[in-house]
């Protein structure tokens, strides 16, 4: 993907954080949630999972790693640090990829 995605106003992210579920939050021109895992190995097995479709539409975030607990957070910096329509789709890739953690082992 070449094309830098357009900039979601704040009302734009309030209505697709909505679509999302619970517990993502818009702050400082990110968008961000705590994930728990069984265990660490267990979340590093969902990044392995979600690299790829992060490589895919050239999109990653930033992931802090404190044991068990995994935050991800979201933003573009190729914008000014702006949230965007590719930050709503990895969002939803690791829900995804959450909602089937009994399987990544």
């Amino acid at each position: 993907m070449n094309n830098e995605p357009k900039v979601l106003s704040e009302a734009e992210i309030e209505e697709k954080i909505k679509e999302l579920p619970s517990g993502w939050k818009y702050k400082d021109n990110s968008i961000s949630k705590e994930f728990i895992f069984d265990s660490i190995s267990q979340g590093v097995v969902l990044l392995d999972k979600l690299i790829p479709f992060c490589d895919k539409i050239d999109h990653h975030p930033d992931i802090h790693i404190y044991y068990k607990k995994f935050i991800f957070e979201l933003t573009r910096y190729s914008v000014g640090d702006k949230v965007t329509e590719r930050d709503f789709l990895v969002a939803k890739e690791i829900e995804r990829l959450y909602s089937q953690r009994s399987k990544l082992q």
